[in-house]
């Protein structure tokens, strides 16, 4: 068994954007936080599928090309080679995990 507490794992924007709990061996996961008014880039994945599920907040994911409005509650499931981008344009921030499978670190084009 392997644990980890949140509190402890570090966001990549310092106190936003992507924070990774598990890294492989078989999927990625973690939690993504985006402050009103910002965005993760653009980007698609030749392999992996990706989840999401909105715990706080509203979030619009551009999913190639096309504005898709999800709320807390909400999960998709992105399939391989669908372009995605992650825009907040409420007035308070967001909150959601994500699941990557399988696990392949390089799999990852920005667009």
């Amino acid at each position: 068994m392997d644990k980890v507490k949140e509190s402890e794992q570090q966001f990549r924007e310092g106190d936003w954007g992507v924070k990774y709990m598990f890294r492989g061996p078989k999927i990625d996961w973690g939690v993504i936080s985006v402050p009103a008014g910002q965005c993760l880039g653009g980007h698609y994945h030749e392999e992996t599928e990706e989840t999401f599920y909105i715990l706080e907040g509203q979030v619009t994911f551009y999913v190639n090309g096309a504005p898709h409005l999800l709320v807390a509650g909400d999960a998709v499931r992105l399939e391989p080679l669908e372009g995605h981008r992650v825009v907040n344009e409420s007035d308070g921030p967001v909150k959601m995990v994500f699941i990557k499978c399988p696990y392949l670190p390089q799999d990852k084009f920005d667009v």
